[in-house]
């Protein structure tokens, strides 16, 4: 099987190096390149954007990971991007969710627990160290900056966008939703497709808290 391309980006070259030293120990993985900050990735992805999933640093001079994140998705939603930073901190999780981020995991991390992360995420889940998971859970209870009811007033989800939805919140991979609710992979990633546009989102993580927000789900 050809391995997974994997982009680094964080400003710190000694990181950088760490990172990629934990990743060595799976063939399934392969480190494309490396950028120092958001600015030079975006430069790298306009030569070649066939990059599977970017590990992101959010703290970076010229431009911050969760501005380059908001581009990158914009851009190239296929590529998948895990925050890892230093630190868990509310304000960054929360900002990064919104700007697409697919999953959020601290730098101190075990080799086995960030290769588990970044399948997990390339195959559709969303990687979150525990700490993280429990903030975010009470960001969904609290959010921040709640955006007024008639941003959804013409969104209008099918009841099986909606089913589909509520399956997904779950953490469900795709293919078990699809036996769930007796449907393809294919058909699950269609409606997960129209429900991302009609809420106008880029990741599971803003789907399903901005559906959790507006009682759609």
């Amino acid at each position: 099987m050809t391995p997974f391309k994997i982009a680094i980006v964080d400003d710190n070259s000694f990181l950088i190096q760490a990172i990629k030293e934990k990743l060595s120990f799976f063939d399934d993985l392969t480190v494309k390149h490396t950028s120092l900050n958001g600015s030079e990735l975006l430069a790298k992805l306009a030569e070649s954007h066939h990059i599977d999933l970017i590990l992101m640093d959010i703290e970076m001079p010229i431009l911050n990971g969760i501005e380059t994140t908001q581009i990158v998705k914009h851009k190239f939603p296929q590529i998948k991007i895990i925050m890892l930073t230093a630190f868990d901190n509310d304000e960054h999780i929360f900002n990064a969710i919104k700007a697409g981020a697919d999953g959020y995991l601290l730098k101190e991390i075990d080799p086995p627990v960030l290769h588990q992360g970044i399948l997990e995420t390339l195959h559709g889940g969303a990687a979150m160290n525990p700490s993280i998971a429990l903030k975010t859970l009470k960001l969904l209870r609290n959010p921040i900056g709640i955006e007024h009811h008639h941003d959804l007033e013409d969104v209008s989800l099918s009841k099986r966008e909606v089913e589909v939805l509520e399956q997904l919140s779950t953490g469900l991979p795709y293919t078990a939703i699809a036996e769930n609710l007796f449907i393809s992979p294919s058909t699950v990633r269609k409606h997960i497709e129209n429900t991302y546009k009609k809420l106008q989102v880029h990741s599971k993580i803003e789907a399903v808290q901005k559906a959790k927000r507006y009682n759609i789900i």
